[in-house]
């Protein structure tokens, strides 16, 4: 059975032009990535049906909800989607419960895959239920919003940066909801973000947009390893990568392993057997011919140099290394590069300086 979700928009205003033609996977949560006025909510709008491109298709597996080559478009409020903005919107007048029961109105009786109390309980939100909107912080105000929007029984999940209203706080304590979305439901989510931590720990699939355009599209590690596009993410370039986590060592430091070795971080409260996604900076990154003895640096791994490319930052280059066939980036000085003769096939040893880990 398809299940890929295609998105072709054509979209004219005045002062700014959307063109992308997408394929995306119909499963996982897909990101769509790029600075303010690339085309993101433009996209994403035109995924909902609430902005109506003069040039649009847009289907979800076998079902065609725009097709502007035939005259079809179907309306917003037919469309078996939910959709999360930055502020919940949730209904004053209603309890938490009464804006949850608002979105299973939406959804027919043949559809209804998720029960009340198990969106509740999926989202943390179950002591929640009787108390009025006013009475929730920004972070639970968003989780009942997501709440809503999943009892209406989506057949995808657009998500226009959820978090970007709340302070630091807040998003630590959603973020770990939107991660057992991301593990336990089995539609697709659409997730419009100006945030590289974000779309680390969350996305599957990562969608580049510049200016109306798509840049890159593909798996999240596919395109975040990419040296040809530096400036998507500017001093934020770096990989993403699935580590166990394998012991925690008595000096307070944590062990994780990966392909490519060995990794620490500092002490983590998870069980071993546990397995995180951890991110990696390539400012964090510095490169040595032989292995480094005398350094303070404990996470070194042996590396191949896959490719180079030059950076938006003056006298410095981005080097692609292959670990153990994970990709890894390091942003080093032209100079360095240079001196130690960095070229492709050349064997060496990365020394990382940090690991973040993104759960």
């Amino acid at each position: 059975m398809n299940s890929e979700i295609r998105a072709k928009f054509r979209v004219d205003r005045s002062d700014f032009q959307l063109d992308v033609d997408l394929t995306l996977p119909g499963r996982g949560v897909t990101a769509l990535f790029g600075h303010s006025g690339s085309g993101k909510t433009t996209c994403l709008r035109a995924m909902a049906g609430l902005e109506r491109a003069r040039e649009g298709y847009f289907s979800i597996g076998d079902e065609v909800w725009q097709d502007e080559s035939k005259g079809h478009f179907v309306p917003p409020h037919q469309r078996a989607l939910g959709v999360v903005f930055q502020e919940a919107s949730l209904f004053p007048h209603l309890s938490v419960r009464g804006n949850m029961e608002f979105g299973q109105k939406r959804a027919s009786t043949a559809a209804m895959c998720f029960e009340l109390p198990e969106v509740a309980e999926l989202l943390g939100i179950g002591h929640l239920l009787e108390r009025n909107p006013t009475q929730l912080s920004g972070g639970e105000r968003q989780r009942v919003a997501i709440a809503r929007a999943l009892l209406a029984a989506p057949k995808i999940l657009l998500m226009d940066e959820p978090l970007a209203a709340l302070d630091l706080k807040r998003k630590l304590e959603i973020l770990p909801y939107l991660e057992r979305l991301h593990r336990e439901l089995a539609i697709p989510i659409i997730y419009v973000s100006h945030s590289p931590d974000e779309v680390a720990r969350l996305a599957d699939h990562l969608v580049l947009l510049d200016e109306g355009k798509v840049v890159a599209s593909g798996p999240l590690k596919d395109v975040l390893s990419r040296i040809d596009l530096p400036a998507a993410f500017a001093d934020d370039a770096g990989v993403v990568i699935e580590a166990e986590i394998v012991a925690h060592e008595a000096d307070d430091l944590t062990r994780l392993e990966f392909s490519g070795g060995s990794i620490f971080v500092s002490r983590r409260q998870e069980p071993v057997g546990t397995w995180r996604r951890c991110r990696i900076h390539a400012r964090d990154v510095s490169l040595a011919l032989v292995p480094q003895t005398q350094s303070s640096i404990l996470n070194c791994v042996s590396a191949m140099v896959v490719d180079l490319a030059p950076t938006n930052t003056p006298g410095h280059v981005l080097v692609k290394l292959d670990v153990a066939g994970e990709p890894l980036l390091a942003r080093i000085t032209r100079r360095s590069a240079e001196r130690l003769n960095i070229r492709p096939g050349l064997a060496l040893r990365a020394q990382i300086k940090a690991v973040a880990l993104l759960a």
